[in-house]
């Protein structure tokens, strides 16, 4: 029986505790994609929150600096050593992959091929006004293996301008999620569909947004955006100082 694996072979989850105090803990995930039809993927989160991500080409024994993206917002300070660390962490999971996809070919048929279909919904990013450009974003998530493909029409006609697709992303019970955006200028009843194609559906899933007649001011939004964008200052200003305080205590063992 032939294998292929056009599917993750291993996505492993490796939790550790970090202490910025003798009472406060939070979880470290490392997390590792091993692919044999695509380059391995790494990446770190703190308490949920993603720190930095890798793509390295499986060719190359050696991470990149270059291919290390770290996710903080501008205002936090990333240092070379900070790079440096975030490779060995991308250079250490090769090896992993490597050995992983042997053991996997190895197995295989034991090891079961599990699809998990994804679930999608559909949603503007800003409060509509007629007449004034938005996007709408379908939000595709709970899917295994990765990645899908989302198409988009509008009135029934294939959409090929506007769109972006996002990198996915892991979530904490090995599934990833994923978004696909649109920029549309909403006019009175367009309707606007995005279809979600993943391996474990037998047909796209779709969901329909269609624009209603009236304009809804943007106030909710606002207050909305300006209450979670102070949350997430506040959550990556942590997420700083739990991983410069994690570097810290390594570096003096």
């Amino acid at each position: 029986m032939s294998f292929e694996m056009n599917y993750s072979v291993i996505i492993l989850i490796l939790t550790g505790a970090a202490c910025t105090s003798a009472e406060t803990h939070h979880e470290i995930h490392f997390i590792f994609g091993c692919f044999e039809s695509s380059d391995p993927a790494v990446g770190l989160e703190i308490d949920g929150d993603e720190v930095f991500y890798g793509d390295f080409n499986k060719n190359s024994n050696t991470c990149l600096i270059a291919d290390v993206v770290f996710t903080l917002p501008k205002f936090v300070s990333i240092t070379p050593e900070d790079k440096e660390r975030a490779c060995e962490y991308a250079t250490i999971s090769r090896v992993w992959c490597k050995d992983g996809i042997a053991w996997g070919k190895k197995s295989e048929p034991k090891i079961p091929k599990i699809k998990d279909a994804p679930e999608s919904t559909i949603y503007p990013r800003d409060e509509v006004e007629l007449g004034v450009e938005n996007t709408l974003i379908c939000f595709v998530n709970d899917f295994f293996p990765p990645p899908v493909k989302v198409n988009w029409t509008k009135n029934g006609m294939e959409v090929t301008e506007g769109l972006s697709l996002s990198r996915y992303y892991p979530n904490k019970d090995g599934t990833f999620h994923q978004f696909s955006s649109l920029s549309f200028t909403p006019q009175k009843e367009d309707v606007y569909i995005c279809a979600v194609v993943h391996t474990a559906l037998k047909d796209p899933k779709t969901r329909e947004y269609k624009v209603s007649g009236s304009s809804v001011g943007p106030g909710p939004a606002v207050f909305c955006g300006v209450g979670l964008t102070l949350g997430l200052l506040g959550v990556a200003t942590g997420i700083s100082f739990i991983y410069k305080g994690k570097r810290a205590t390594e570096s003096q063992e």
